[in-house]
């Protein structure tokens, strides 16, 4: 009983803390003000070095557009992750989905750090919370319970990091940046271990 008040308590709290969140800004979500920041930051259209444009508040980045968004993506995917996992921690029936949403807070809050630094480094603006489409995942995997809510954690990992190993293998394909090109090639073994482990979980569940 007194597992169930803290689980309730959990929901309503990530429930309240998403909705307000989806009020900030005119509706505008983290990931669009983040990229919105980095676009008035991106030199990569400067005509001359006397070209005004760059002088903004918050400096310059130290990558292009392409980098900087790839970066706010990462870093919005990694939050949703870590987010969604804490949830499968909590309300998984199976142990072998509690297990991975434990294994998606360690190692994706591992590499939410090592993004943090490099945007801290290359001045690329991250967003502050998860966008709007995990905040609307979050709301509807919290509905659901026991074997529902498995299923649909598991299917909405799969898609996920599907997406993921998609997006990083672009990076790396062409990223410009040195150091982004670096930190999507280290990550990108973590995200193939999690894309087959979830894959193997789905395949077993009846």
């Amino acid at each position: 009983m007194k597992k169930m008040k803290k689980l309730n308590l959990f929901i309503c709290a990530a429930a309240a803390a998403f909705a307000l969140q989806a009020c900030n800004s005119s509706n505008k979500s983290s990931t669009e003000m983040a990229k919105d920041s980095n676009a008035n930051k991106d030199t990569s259209a400067m005509t001359s070095s006397m070209d005004t444009t760059a002088n903004v508040a918050g400096g310059v980045m130290k990558v292009d557009k392409d980098d900087a968004d790839f970066a706010v993506e990462a870093a919005n995917g990694g939050m949703a992750e870590v987010a969604m996992g804490k949830l499968a921690e909590q309300k998984a029936m199976s142990q072998s989905v509690k297990d991975f949403g434990a294994k998606m807070v360690k190692d994706h809050s591992m590499i939410n750090d090592k993004m943090k630094a490099l945007a801290k480094e290359k001045n690329i603006t991250l967003p502050d919370s998860v966008g709007n489409d995990a905040k609307q995942s979050m709301m509807d995997l919290s509905k659901k319970s026991g074997k529902d809510f498995d299923k649909a954690y598991v299917d909405a990992m799969v898609k996920d990091h599907d997406h993921d190993v998609n997006a990083f293998e672009k990076e790396i394909k062409n990223a410009k940046d040195p150091a982004v090109k670096s930190f999507a090639e280290n990550a990108l073994p973590t995200l193939k271990e999690h894309q087959s482990m979830i894959k193997s979980i789905q395949s077993k569940m009846k």
